[in-house]
C-alpha cells in the first residue's frame, strides 16, 4: 500500500495534526515546534515535514478565514519580505546543513530569550524595529523551510511588541501562511512530496480544521495576560526541545 499502514504511526500523528491546528488556532507556533520531533519518533523527520507540509497549508486557509483583518499590516510588511528570503537561503543549502545544528542554535536562543525576558530583560527588553523585523523574520523563514520550526525565531520579535492577542496570533497566521505556501515549491523539487506522503496528508487533513477550532476558543476564553504566560512557556519547552534534539 502506497498509504502508511502502521498503527503506530498514527497513534502519533493524530494528535500531532490536532496539535498544530490548536497551535493555529490559538496557542501559538511555539507550541507547534513540537510536533515534528514527536513524529519523528516512529518516521523519518524529513518524511514527518514532508507528511505535514500539506496538512499545514489546509490548516492556514481556516485560520486566514479566522484571523482575516485582525492582523498587524505594519509588522507584516517587515516579516513577510525576510521570510521569503528566508525560504530562497534554505531551499539553496537544503541538505547542506546539519538540521541538529540548526536546532541547537535556535533553541539557545530561544532560552536566553525567555530567561532574560522573565529576569526583568537584563539584557533589554526594547521592542524590536525593522532591523529586528527582517533579521528574526529571515531566520523564521529559513528554519521553517528546513526544519518546520520557524515558530521561536518569529515569537522573538513579536511577543515584545505587545500586541492584543488576537492580533499577534492573526499575525502570525498570516505570516506562517505565505510561508508555507512558498516551501511547496522546493519541497517539489526535492521530491519529497512524493504519492505515499501525499496519500498519508489526505488521510489525516480532516482533523486540521478540528485543531483550529479547538485553539479559537481557547483563545477567547483566555485572558490576554493568560495566553501570553503560556506562550513565553511554550516557546521555553520549545527551544530545550530543539536543543534536546540537537545534542541526541
Amino acid at each position: 500500500m502506497l498509504i502508511i499502514s502502521d498503527p503506530v504511526f498514527y497513534v502519533a500523528a493524530i494528535p500531532c495534526v490536532l496539535l498544530y491546528g490548536m497551535a493555529k488556532g490559538g496557542l501559538g507556533p511555539a507550541v507547534g515546534a513540537i510536533v515534528v520531533p514527536i513524529m519523528s519518533l516512529v518516521i523519518s523527520p524529513v518524511q514527518a515535514a514532508a507528511i505535514l507540509l500539506p496538512i499545514l497549508c489546509v490548516i492556514d486557509i481556516f485560520t486566514i478565514r479566522r484571523f482575516w483583518g485582525k492582523f498587524d499590516k505594519h509588522h507584516l510588511k517587515i516579516l513577510l519580505p525576510a521570510g521569503i528570503v528566508g525560504i530562497v537561503i534554505a531551499s539553496v543549502l537544503m541538505g547542506t546543513l546539519p538540521p541538529n545544528v540548526i536546532r541547537m542554535m535556535i533553541g539557545v536562543i530561544v532560552i536566553l530569550f525567555c530567561l532574560n525576558y522573565w529576569s526583568g530583560g537584563l539584557l533589554g527588553n526594547k521592542k524590536g524595529g525593522r532591523l529586528s523585523g527582517w533579521l528574526w523574520g529571515t531566520i523564521a523563514g529559513f528554519t521553517s523551510t528546513q526544519i518546520h520550526a520557524g515558530g521561536p525565531p518569529i515569537s522573538i520579535y513579536l511577543l515584545p511588541q505587545n500586541l492584543d492577542k488576537i492580533i499577534l496570533m492573526g499575525t502570525m497566521a498570516i505570516f506562517f501562511a505565505v510561508v508555507n505556501y512558498l516551501k511547496l515549491i522546493p519541497y517539489t523539487l526535492l521530491g519529497a512530496l512524493d504519492l505515499s506522503n501525499l496519500l498519508t496528508s489526505l488521510l489525516l487533513m480532516p482533523l486540521a480544521p478540528v485543531g483550529v477550532k479547538l485553539g479559537y476558543l481557547i483563545l477567547y476564553k483566555v485572558s490576554q495576560k493568560a495566553i501570553y504566560r503560556f506562550l513565553y512557556i511554550a516557546l521555553f519547552l520549545s527551544g530545550m526541545k530543539l536543543v534536546y534534539d540537537g545534542l541526541f
